[in-house]
């Protein structure tokens, strides 16, 4: 029976072995070793998973060991590159964003020079624009009637076309986004999250910029925009639960693998941790302990587990697990993620929960922020879990392409012409003095 459990656990012990630093050789003794383990474990564990109540005496000093074991932070060199190849459209956007969000789509040079810092753009304006080229047409006019005329800057025809793509790209994705918003609201604990909130994140997760004045009233079966009596803040608030949607990635996975192998698999976490990266014995121990209680669903009511329990911890790291997974890059600035402790029941100390845990997560420090990036999306510094929205940021980063090699031809074109000039000169000046 321990055989069989390990079996459908899809040999998680095992796979944990070999990734958290065992020598391949001793995997499998490690593997048969915790059999005798589990049996003790399942007793222990079996009320306290299923009621978040744990036993009289049971695994209180094993849990309240945990703040003692320290893993150390060590750099992924892959997953910071990953970040740090997103930076040029990102900075980008940025600055489209600014220009589009002035009255009339327009704004002058010597304005948008004042606020580089503001944008983070490491050269000035005109240079960055000259670096990237075609996002916006330059023109003169006055900024008052008695002013002299001076540069202003409005959306390119490229631009303005990629923008109609952009809408073009979240309308047949709307159902995928609206599913998208329902998931993050059944995770919540009252249904419900605040609007200022969420839209903050939007960029994160994807949502269009109007998602709240358009898609949400184009849903009223399951969005409802609420405004409590004596609150300057407006809620989104979750009309109808959706079956379908409640079920995790994680669980998606286990019933696909189920459905392809013709054995039941249970739902766990992916540990896998980078070339070179090892923690230690207590710390191997523990995690192990952890992956083989039952995984808990997050958007299973969690109000009964106590929020210092090793299952509210299972159950906090399948929140971020799923928070990661719905975000298009796979990865979400921890700041942003605090934002939502109170409706997701984050404690405090969240942060540290993605350094315990760095098989399933990674901290990176690029761009002096703190950004949780979940491994198993990403193969190398490569996303391989896309996003469906990310189809916008390939369309932007061909018009930059586009907008760079047509700045090639046009300097290229400039120099041949020069050169064919200079050469008629010479030739001229030869047949003159021949001549003479």
């Amino acid at each position: 029976m321990i055989f069989e459990y390990l079996i459908l656990r899809k040999s998680s012990t095992l796979y944990y072995s070999i990734a958290a630093g065992f020598p391949p050789r001793n995997a499998a003794i490690e593997y048969f070793r915790s059999a005798a383990m589990l049996c003790r474990r399942r007793r222990t564990y079996s009320q306290s998973v299923c009621h978040g109540i744990r036993p009289i005496g049971a695994s209180i000093q094993s849990y309240a060991s945990i703040s003692s074991l320290k893993v150390p932070w060590r750099r992924d060199r892959n997953l910071d590159q990953a970040i740090e190849n997103d930076k040029p459209w990102k900075l980008c956007a940025r600055l489209v964003r600014e220009v589009l969000n002035e009255p009339g789509q327009v704004i002058s040079l010597r304005y948008l020079q004042n606020r580089r810092e503001r944008l983070s753009l490491p050269v000035n304006v005109p240079t960055f624009l000259a670096r990237n080229p075609g996002l916006f047409d330059t023109y003169s006019d006055r900024i008052r009637p008695d002013s002299d005329p001076v540069p202003f800057l409005r959306a390119s025809v490229p631009l303005r076309r990629f923008l109609e793509e952009e809408n073009e790209i979240y309308t047949r994705n709307e159902g995928f986004l609206v599913s998208k918003l329902c998931k993050l609201l059944m995770m919540s604990r009252d249904r419900v999250i605040c609007a200022d909130k969420l839209f903050e994140a939007k960029r994160d997760f994807g949502f269009p910029n109007d998602f709240l004045a358009n898609l949400v009233p184009r849903h009223p079966e399951l969005f409802r925009l609420i405004k409590p009596p004596g609150s300057a803040k407006s809620f989104l608030q979750l009309v109808s639960w959706k079956d379908d949607f409640a079920r995790s990635v994680i669980e998606l996975r286990a019933e696909e693998e189920s459905r392809l192998t013709g054995i039941r698999i249970m739902p766990t976490f992916n540990w896998t941790l980078p070339p070179g990266f090892f923690i230690k014995k207590e710390m191997r121990e523990w995690v192990r302990d952890w992956m083989e209680l039952p995984y808990i669903s997050p958007y299973a009511d969690s109000s009964r587990l106590e929020q210092s329990s090793r299952e509210m911890e299972k159950r906090t790291v399948g929140v971020f697990h799923e928070l990661l997974s719905l975000s298009i890059h796979k990865r979400v600035p921890v700041p942003v993620l605090g934002k939502f402790g109170e409706e997701y029941r984050f404690s405090n100390a969240f942060p540290n929960l993605f350094t315990r845990h760095p098989g399933v997560f990674y901290v990176s420090l690029k761009g002096e922020i703190k950004t949780a990036v979940l491994r198993e999306a990403y193969e190398g510094d490569r996303l391989i879990d896309r996003d469906p929205i990310l189809e916008i940021k390939d369309r932007f980063v061909e018009l930059l392409d586009e907008g760079r090699r047509r700045e090639s031809e046009k300097k290229k074109l400039l120099k041949r012409t020069i050169e064919e000039d200079m050469k008629f000169v010479a030739t001229r000046r030869t047949m003159i003095e021949d001549q003479s």
